[in-house]
């Protein structure tokens, strides 16, 4: 028998979204794992926080500030990639918003702002990264779903099909991508404290819910998505892809 190295020691992640919430404590828990790690969103203040707490591991961060929406932006990424001569080994998808309208009331311009946010950048990202990772035949994807895109919940259809949307493409860049040695995998949170869920979690009859489906019985915190992420980074995954791994409490059991 052996034992499957965790350790992310030497390599370099990519992840977006980094600067608040999910992304922040990601690029955090990947960096305590060994890697370095280039932090992706459009405020670099929120990035330089990140940074400093990545560099307290005597991990290297680089600050790109950047709108994962625009093809050019994220073009100029690989492009400093290239240019400092660096090789990516992993790609966090997390960049996400949401906009909690009822059905009968989302409008052209939230679809489309949702859908570019959340699906259409994470598609583009993974083509960039993808076309690095395919000439070094090697490389671990994941993107960052949500337990929305396999239960149906009671708002937020807009942003329940870009998570559905999502945890598919994974199953398919996986079977596009397999022959290249590269591994694509999604995490599907449920509720996590964040800044987007942080009005929705004050309402108590609201988390009463939450919690009536929720084995464990309590809302999820940020540092317990990071043993997925550095898995699913890791040597100890190798074997695993196209599959999204629930960081759900036990809700996918029942339904809401």
């Amino acid at each position: 028998m052996f034992v499957p190295s965790f350790s992310l020691k030497n390599k370099l992640a990519v992840v977006t979204g980094a600067g608040r919430g999910i992304g922040r404590a990601l690029s955090i828990g990947l960096a305590e794992a060994g890697s370095d790690v280039v932090l992706l969103s459009r405020t670099r203040e929120d990035l330089e926080e990140t940074a400093d707490v990545i560099e307290k591991f005597g991990r290297k961060a680089h600050i790109l500030p950047t709108d994962v929406t625009s093809r050019e932006d994220i073009r100029k990424v690989m492009t400093y990639i290239e240019n400092h001569d660096l090789s990516i080994d992993i790609l966090i998808n997390n960049a996400g918003m949401n906009i909690r309208s009822a059905a009968l009331e989302a409008t052209d311009d939230e679809w489309q702002k949702i859908m570019d946010t959340n699906l259409k950048s994470a598609f583009m990202m993974c083509q960039e990264v993808g076309k690095h990772m395919k000439e070094r035949e090697r490389g671990k994807i994941i993107n960052v779903a949500s337990v929305a895109g396999h239960v149906a919940l009671r708002t937020g259809v807009v942003y329940a099909s870009t998570k559905a949307a999502m945890i598919q493409m994974t199953k398919v860049l996986a079977m596009e991508w397999g022959k290249y040695n590269i591994n694509v995998n999604s995490i599907g949170p449920w509720y996590f404290k964040t800044p987007l869920t942080k009005e929705l979690l004050q309402n108590q009859e609201y988390v009463n819910d939450i919690l009536s489906v929720t084995p464990l019985k309590r809302i999820g915190e940020l540092e317990e998505l990071v043993g997925p992420a550095v898995f699913l980074s890791s040597d100890a995954s190798n074997y695993v892809t196209g599959q999204t791994l629930f960081v759900d409490g036990g809700m996918t059991i029942n339904g809401f």
